[in-house]
């Protein structure tokens, strides 16, 4: 893996809506995983090689020192722009070390990611959680092992990130599923949806938050076309007719699968709402500043 100068390891967010984080934290820059969709290859990222992970160097130490000046404690959230659960961090445990300062300041943290990798530190969001509010967000965008390899070829299959749904779950870690995206023409289907919930239920989560569309800009645009062509013959053609230059792409199917994705949530208690999940991960604490010292 290469290392990487930066400035600041924690940032914080301008608003609260996203899951209701007060800071963001990166400490990869790129990803592994190959996923065909991924929005953070767009040029406006400005991140060359978007293939090659690269460590921030010194950053446990830096983190540290900013979570030791913050006068508020809050939610850090990471995952954005690169999974914290990359094949490195085996080896290099940022993230892990990133959850012991966490924890010993007192923060709280919001996971996003693609890998089953997240078990291995049940034991420190287990302890964080005693002190602040944690939540695991694991993506399934199929429930299919074997369309996860064409569209996601490098993450852990839904199979294993459903078990680690299930433990993270059983322990007690406020746990469930980002089901985005669904994408045009490939998995926006009932079945599709349909056994992603009936897995979520099984694995114990407690949320499912949805997507039905991708994003697609300059950058990401084009990998994502080239995969198409050589995995799903036929479906370019439909993107370019259907959503030309777009943005934003959404299914043609949205509208059913959400009204589907909406009943069976609500027979199975499964929160969808952004504003329901927050509340239900995210308790008062004691607004009094920090010691600076």
């Amino acid at each position: 893996m290469e290392w990487i100068e930066s400035k600041k390891i924690v940032s914080s967010t301008k608003n609260d809506f996203w899951f209701g984080t007060d800071f963001n934290m990166n400490l990869y820059r790129g990803c592994h995983h190959g996923c065909i969709y991924c929005d953070s290859r767009s040029t406006c990222y400005h991140l060359e090689d978007f293939d090659t992970v690269r460590g921030k160097r010194d950053a446990l130490q830096k983190l540290n020192l900013e979570l030791k000046g913050k006068r508020r404690s809050g939610v850090i959230g990471t995952g954005a722009m690169s999974d914290p659960y990359n094949a490195c961090e085996k080896q290099y445990n940022l993230t892990r070390g990133a959850l012991e300062i966490i924890s010993k300041h007192e923060f709280g943290v919001a996971i996003a990611t693609k890998s089953a990798l997240i078990q291995r530190d049940i034991d420190l969001l287990t302890e964080i959680s005693t002190k602040a509010p944690v939540i695991c967000k694991l993506t399934v965008t199929t429930a299919d092992d074997t369309l996860s390899r064409l569209i996601e070829p490098n993450v852990s299959p839904p199979s294993e990130r459903f078990e680690a749904i299930r433990k993270l779950s059983d322990a007690g870690i406020y746990t469930g599923i980002l089901m985005m995206p669904i994408l045009p023409f490939i998995n926006d289907t009932e079945e599709n949806v349909l056994a992603i919930i009936e897995q979520a239920i099984k694995s114990g989560a407690k949320f499912i938050s949805p997507a039905f569309g991708l994003t697609l800009r300059e950058g990401n645009r084009e990998y994502f076309y080239e995969a198409l062509e050589k995995d799903f013959p036929g479906i370019k053609s439909k993107y370019v007719t259907t959503f030309g230059n777009n943005y934003s792409c959404g299914s043609p199917n949205a509208k059913n699968l959400k009204a589907l994705f909406r009943i069976e949530c609500e027979k199975h208690g499964l929160a969808y709402k952004m504003e329901d999940i927050i509340k239900a991960y995210k308790w008062e604490r004691p607004k009094n500043q920090l010691s600076m010292f």
